[in-house]
C-alpha cells in the first residue's frame, strides 16, 4: 500500500493512494501515518478496509512528509562507489553514519530555501527506509522484518557547512528544508527487492543523476542490521541509504543551487518529487 500524509502544513491528516491513482482519506480509522501506527498493529487495520468506501481527497492537495514525529533520521554517507569517488573519497570500509536534524523534514514538493549565506547548496535523491518494528542488535537475516516500508528523499546538503568548515557533516545536511520526504511510504508488500530500484534526479530538466539501487555498497538488510548494533532503532525512525553520482559537488566545475532552480526526483515504484528552489529572507 502506498500510505501518505496530506494537508497544510502542520495540518496534515492520514491519506491511501488506492490502486486507481485516487487519493482516499483515512483520518476516520488512523491517527496519523507515524510511528504509533506501525507498533499498533494500524497498517493491518488499514489493509482490511474497503479502500473504495473511504472520502475521496482532491488530487491537488499538498503532499506532506510521509510519516510524522520522526524520531531518528539517519542517513548513510558515501553508499555508492561511483558516488564516493566523485566526492574524491575512497570507498568506506563501514558505513558512514550521520544524523540529519528532524526539523529538516518538509513535504515532497514544498519549496527548498537555502540559508541565508549558502552557495553550496547541493542535491541528492536517495532510497528512504522507514523502521516499522524496534530493531535493536538485529541480524541481517532478520532486518527486514523490522521495515515498514520505502520513501524517496532528497537528501540536500550545503557543501561549504558541510567540508569547509570545522566539525561534522550535520552542520551542511541538517539545514531548513533539507529533508523533503514522499510523496508516499510504500509498504514492504509491494516492495520486495529494494536492491532493483532506478533513482534518478533532474535539475531543471536535466537528468544529472540517473542510477540503480543495486549499486549500493551496503544494502538496506546490512545497513539495518548494523545501524542496530549502535542504537536502537524505533518505529517511524528513517534511514536515508545514499546517492548515486551525479551531485553538483561532483561536477568540473562544482555546480550548485541557485534561487529559482527545479529539482524533479523519483525511483521506481515509490513516486516523484518537485522542488522549487529559494533562498530563506526571513
Amino acid at each position: 500500500m502506498k500510505l501518505m500524509r496530506v494537508g497544510e502544513f502542520g495540518q496534515e491528516k492520514p491519506a491511501i493512494l488506492d490502486d486507481n491513482g485516487i487519493i482516499r482519506d483515512l483520518s476516520a480509522h488512523v491517527g496519523d501515518i507515524d510511528g504509533d501506527l506501525f507498533s499498533t498493529g494500524g497498517v493491518k487495520k488499514i489493509a482490511a478496509l474497503d479502500l473504495a468506501s473511504l472520502p475521496i481527497v482532491d488530487a491537488n492537495v499538498r503532499v506532506g512528509p510521509v510519516i510524522s514525529k520522526v524520531g531518528k533520521f539517519i542517513c548513510v554517507g558515501l553508499n555508492y562507489a561511483d558516488h564516493a569517488a566523485e566526492s574524491g573519497m575512497d570507498v568506506p570500509s563501514e558505513p558512514v553514519l550521520f544524523m540529519k536534524a528532524t526539523s529538516s523534514i518538509i513535504g515532497p514538493n514544498d519549496t527548498v530555501l537555502m540559508p541565508p549565506k549558502s552557495e553550496k547548496s547541493d542535491w541528492e535523491v536517495e532510497l528512504g527506509v522507514v523502521i516499522g518494528k524496534e530493531a535493536k542488535y538485529v541480524s541481517e537475516e532478520d532486518a527486514l522484518d523490522h521495515v515498514a516500508g520505502y520513501c524517496v528523499i532528497n537528501d540536500l546538503s550545503e557543501r561549504a557547512f558541510q567540508l569547509e568548515q570545522e566539525g561534522q557533516w550535520c552542520k551542511g545536511k541538517g539545514c531548513d528544508t533539507f529533508g523533503p520526504i514522499g510523496p508516499y511510504l510504500v509498504t514492504t508488500d509491494e516492495i520486495t527487492d529494494s536492491n532493483e530500484l532506478d533513482i534518478w534526479l533532474e535539475l531543471n530538466g536535466e537528468r544529472v543523476q540517473d542510477g540503480n539501487t543495486r549499486t549500493m555498497v551496503y544494502k538496506v538488510p546490512h545497513l539495518v542490521s548494523y545501524i542496530s548494533q549502535f542504537m536502537s532503532l524505533q518505529p517511524g525512525d528513517i534511514i536515508s541509504t545514499g546517492t548515486p553520482p551525479g551531485v553538483g559537488l561532483g561536477f568540473n566545475p562544482p555546480k550548485y543551487l541557485n534561487e529559482g532552480d527545479t529539482m524533479r526526483l523519483g525511483i521506481s515504484g515509490l513516486g516523484e518529487q518537485q522542488q522549487t528552489v529559494e533562498r530563506y529572507k526571513g
